[in-house]
């Protein structure tokens, strides 16, 4: 063996003639976990969508009357937000 083979060795061969092998790092596998999470989150969200109930514009409109209503029920009085439930009052 000539010293311009030698140098030609990655670090696997030698490792792999002496019955060893390399370490993944922490931050190898932390980006293997990331990608593999980032693959399912990808194909959750195109499973949701194929599955969703209703058409995104449906869905829009529909998101949009709840916060209207939302919205407008925190603009009453205080007064009508001091009336009890009409659950509250047949427990009392």
């Amino acid at each position: 063996m000539k010293f311009p083979d030698i140098s030609e060795l990655s670090k696997d061969d030698i490792l792999s003639a002496l019955g060893l092998s390399a370490t993944r790092t922490a931050a190898e596998r932390w980006v293997g976990a990331a990608g593999i999470f980032g693959v399912g989150l990808l194909i959750g969200a195109g499973v949701a969508l194929l599955w969703a109930p209703k058409s995104g514009q449906g869905l829009r409109q529909d998101l949009g009357e709840r916060l209207r209503r939302a919205r407008d029920g925190a603009a009453e009085s205080p007064e009508a937000a001091e009336e009890p439930h009409p659950r509250q009052e047949a427990r009392s």
